[in-house]
C-alpha cells in the first residue's frame, strides 16, 4: 500500500472517532506548528490546515468559539478578519501537555512521590481538581488521594491556586526512598494506573503509523501538505496517549513496555517529514502582518535535534516492532 493510501487510512480513522474532538486537534496544531512561529494565526489559515482531515469550516468556527469560552484561546479582530492566539492560562496548559511530547530524555527517578489529598474539598471542586490531575496523568492511590512519581509539589501549587483549590488541598512530597521496593511499588502502580489499557493504546499507535513509516522509508514521498497532515495526526495521537502516561520509572514498568517503541517511531517519523511539512506552513500561515515567520530555535531542538539527520534508523525501527 502506498504512503498516500496509508495517509488516507489515518485520516479515515480520525474522522471515525466519536466524538470528533476538533478542538483538541486545533490545540495540537497550535502546539506543534503555530506557537513556534509566534502563536497568532488568521482563522482562514487554520481552516486551510484542517481541510485535509475533513473538518468543516462550521465545526472549526464552533470549536474555536468553545476554546475561547474555555480560556484556551483569545481573539483579535482586524477589519473583518479574526486572529487567534493562546491565552496566558492556555499557554501554561499547553506547556504542561506538550513538554514531554518532543523530549527524548527521561529524568532518573529518585524514589520520591507527589501525593495530593482532596478530602477537604467540597464535592464539586474535588471532582474538578481530580479531573485536572488525571489530565496531568496523576493516578488514584485511594479515594481522595492522587499520586505521581515525577511531579513535584512546587510545580503543583501554582496550578491549585489557578483552580481555586490551594487552601483546601493538602500536597505532600515524600522523601526519596533508599530501598525502593520495586515489587510492592509495581503492585501499587497497577492499582493506581491502568497499564494494560495504556499499553494497548501504545500498540494501537504503533499499528497505525508503522506501515506509513515503512512506505516513506522505501522512498514513497508525500507532498508538503500531506506531510503536514501526517505530522499533525502523529503528534495528536501520541499526545493523547501521553496525557494518560505518568512516565513511570523503568524499574516499575514491564521489560517490553510498548511506550518505548512508540516514542522511537514518533521521533523517527517526525524527523523524516518535518521539513516538507514546514514548507506547507510557510505557504499557508498568516497573521495581521502577513506570512508568519519561520519556527523559532526551540522548534529545532525537538526530538534531540531536527537539523541533525538520523544516520542509522533501521535499528530504531526494529525497536519499534
Amino acid at each position: 500500500m502506498s504512503a498516500k493510501n496509508q495517509l488516507d487510512l489515518l485520516v479515515n480513522n480520525f474522522q471515525n472517532q466519536r466524538p470528533l474532538r476538533a478542538g483538541s486537534l486545533i490545540i495540537t496544531i497550535y502546539g506543534d506548528a503555530i506557537v513556534p512561529r509566534g502563536g497568532t494565526v488568521w482563522l482562514g489559515s487554520l481552516m486551510k490546515l484542517l481541510e485535509p482531515v475533513g473538518i468543516s469550516q462550521r465545526l472549526i468556527r464552533t470549536s474555536v468559539f468553545r476554546l475561547v469560552q474555555e480560556s484556551w484561546l483569545q481573539t483579535e479582530k482586524v477589519g473583518r478578519c479574526s486572529y487567534y492566539s493562546l491565552t496566558g492560562p492556555g499557554l501554561r496548559r499547553f506547556e504542561q501537555a506538550f513538554q514531554h511530547v518532543y523530549s527524548l530524555s527521561t529524568r532518573e527517578w529518585n524514589g520520591s512521590w507527589c501525593l495530593v489529598f482532596l478530602n477537604q474539598l467540597d464535592p464539586e471542586k474535588r471532582q474538578k481538581v481530580r479531573e485536572e490531575l488525571e489530565w496531568l496523568s496523576f493516578g488514584s492511590m485511594a479515594p481522595g488521594i492522587m499520586e505521581h512519581p515525577r511531579f513535584h509539589r512546587n510545580e503543583l501549587l501554582p496550578l491549585l491556586q489557578e483552580w481555586g483549590a490551594q487552601e483546601d488541598t493538602i500536597v505532600m512530597q515524600t522523601q526519596p526512598l533508599e530501598q525502593k521496593s520495586p515489587r510492592a511499588l509495581r503492585r501499587q502502580v497497577r492499582e493506581s494506573w491502568n497499564l494494560d489499557e495504556l499499553a494497548a493504546r501504545y500498540r494501537g499507535f504503533l499499528e497505525q503509523f508503522r506501515p506509513l513509516w515503512r512506505e516513506l522509508q522505501s522512498g514513497d514521498p508525500l507532498t508538503p501538505q500531506e506531510c503536514f497532515t501526517v505530522r499533525t495526526l502523529l503528534i495528536h495521537e501520541y499526545r493523547k496517549i501521553l496525557l494518560r502516561d505518568p512516565r513511570l520509572p523503568d524499574e516499575l514498568l514491564p521489560g517490553d513496555w510498548e511506550g518505548r517503541g512508540a516514542k522511537q517511531l514518533c521521533r523517527n517519523l517526525y524527523k523524516l517529514i518535518h521539513a516538507r511539512a514546514e514548507q506547507w506552513l510557510d505557504q499557508t500561515l498568516e497573521n495581521a502582518s502577513g506570512p508568519l515567520p519561520g519556527p523559532n530555535e526551540s522548534f529545532y531542538r525537538r526530538f534531540g535535534g531536527l537539523r541533525a539527520e538520523t544516520t542509522d534508523l533501521q535499528p530504531e525501527l526494529e525497536m519499534s516492532k
